[in-house]
């Protein structure tokens, strides 16, 4: 078991057959896995976390996608979308909170075109030139991307779901297809973002060959970020009944990516809290290094419901911002307050005005 984890260890690679062995670890198996996930991150990061503020900007969304539950069909989905007063604001608060990245994340929605959407990147970046913006908008045109890169945006983040062909057909309505999921995440690298994908582990009908070439895919795109979190079913949803993903699982997969990709960017999802209370804990512990405490008004929180029964959306974010300090602290990790730029990660300035 130690030379498989030693051997992708030092090789930042992974074969097939020594991913199925290490999905079926046992427990003390996996403890030696996070250990060297651990040793990868801090030979990286030092013990430090990223915070990055998140901003749900809108619950309107042009997609079907059968897992989410803000999809177009969803006529129980409560809708609400953010202005750029609403958004600068959230900035603002978070700013105070020693934040240095927002993250804009909303359903496709029309409402914010091009214009309307560069306008808040631009004035959000004039207010806070030190801070990175990050996009989680959906498909967009190369040509809305390069306008929002030229805005000021730094990062974009959008899952691929699954890189395998019949599984995305299988996770998404007819008119969009993977094809596309791809060329946006190549044309945004291409354009100079810095970029994340990422899947739901455990999502319906997915097998562990598919997780597996999630992994080569993300080997050829090479993604400064990489968001991971377990597949979590929505009552209003055609997946209602299917089972949620799972935290063993995830863990394990978070390892992986570790020693695979020792810079990058790995969040410990508010979906893994939300199955287990010391979710977001246990992701670290497993080599992630980014948390994303909410920055959304509480009034519009449970209105964003990707899921069922996600968590933190009744608390203040000055409140959400200490409790994870606190929790981050407590497993001898510390807050870095810089943007934390992938290729800048050995720098840490615990200044505010950083």
């Amino acid at each position: 078991m130690k030379d498989i984890v030693d051997r992708i260890y030092e090789r930042q690679n992974i074969e097939f057959e020594e991913f199925k062995e290490i999905m079926n670890f046992d427990e003390a198996q996996r403890e030696y896995l996070c250990e060297k996930a651990r040793e990868r991150s801090i030979e990286s990061f030092g013990n430090y976390i990223y915070l990055r503020g998140l901003i749900e900007i809108s619950s309107y969304c042009a997609n079907d996608c059968l897992y989410c539950g803000i999809r177009r069909s969803n006529r129980n989905a409560e809708r609400y979308r953010l202005d750029k007063d609403d958004i600068l604001e959230c900035c603002k608060m978070g700013y105070g909170l020693g934040f240095r990245t927002f993250v804009l994340q909303g359903g496709e929605d029309g409402y914010y075109t091009d214009a309307v959407m560069s306008d808040i990147v631009y004035s959000i970046k004039n207010l806070f030139p030190s801070c990175a913006v990050t996009l989680s908008l959906g498909e967009r045109s190369r040509e809305s991307y390069k306008m929002l890169f030229d805005a000021g945006a730094d990062r974009y983040l959008l899952r691929h779901e699954t890189a395998n062909e019949e599984h995305y057909g299988r996770l998404h309505p007819k008119n969009m297809s993977l094809k596309n999921r791809k060329k946006c995440l190549f044309d945004l690298k291409a354009l100079g973002y810095q970029v994340g994908c990422g899947i739901m582990v455990g999502s319906p009908y997915q097998s562990i060959e598919n997780i597996y070439e999630d992994i080569l895919f993300m080997k050829e795109l090479e993604p400064h970020m990489i968001g991971i979190g377990p597949f979590i079913r929505h009552k209003d949803t055609p997946f209602r009944d299917f089972p949620d993903g799972g935290v063993r699982e995830t863990l394990l997969l978070l390892s992986v990516l570790r020693l695979i990709f020792p810079k990058a960017l790995l969040p410990a999802t508010t979906a893994l809290g939300t199955l287990d209370p010391m979710g977001r804990e246990k992701g670290i512990l497993a080599g992630a290094n980014v948390l994303m405490p909410n920055l959304s008004p509480v009034g519009v929180r449970k209105k964003y419901s990707l899921y069922d029964n996600k968590i933190c959306t009744g608390e203040e974010a000055a409140e959400c911002s200490r409790c994870l300090r606190r929790r981050i602290e407590s497993i001898g990790y510390r807050v870095s307050e810089t943007r934390g730029d992938y290729g800048q990660i050995n720098i840490h300035v615990n200044d505010k005005e950083s």
